[in-house]
């Protein structure tokens, strides 16, 4: 019994520590990267916020918010971004060079063309998660005319779009 105890106390403790003694800390306003600090001692334990202001354009040529990736929150294995597909436009088709997307579609219908030659399609709506393994090449195209569709997508590579490389379809046919 007392060593069921003493384990609870130290559990206990632990999660004290780890979530500020009931709190989760503060966070400083204004816009771009903030971080918002937990109760812990190392300068390098922080939980880093993120707010975009401004987009910038991607290699895959769209829209880009960027998130979460190594130059905004020294992460060291996940970036997490938000695209936009203009209405009517595609990306253009583009491999990801040893790593994974993983993507929630918010926004829009998308068309994604993916594989050698770009032959196979797939048709996404909001709410779908979809995954692509690394190294498929891949192309995404916005079905409104009207309205912009808007994903999160992840990657397991912080430095993301230095690994994203033109592919082009007529080499596969």
């Amino acid at each position: 019994m007392r060593k069921v105890r003493f384990c609870a106390i130290l559990a206990a403790t632990a999660l004290m520590l780890l979530w500020g003694c009931g709190g989760y800390g503060s966070s400083g306003g204004g816009s771009g990267p903030r971080s918002t600090t937990i109760a812990d001692p190392q300068e390098s334990m922080k939980i880093v916020t993120v707010r975009p202001s401004a987009e910038i354009m991607s290699r895959q040529q769209l829209p880009y918010f960027i998130g979460i990736s190594e130059a905004t929150a020294a992460a060291k294995g996940i970036s997490m971004n938000l695209v936009v597909i203009p209405p009517g436009a595609a990306a253009k088709p583009h491999i990801h060079l040893g790593y994974e997307s993983a993507i929630y579609l918010l926004q829009g219908r998308v068309e994604t063309r993916y594989g050698p030659g770009l032959r196979k399609s797939v048709i996404n709506e909001p709410g779908d998660f979809i995954f692509i393994p690394a190294d498929v090449p891949h192309q995404p195209i916005n079905l409104s005319a009207t309205e912009p569709a808007k994903a999160i997508v992840a990657r397991n590579d912080s430095n993301e779009q230095e690994h994203v490389f033109p592919y082009d379809p007529e080499a596969d046919r």
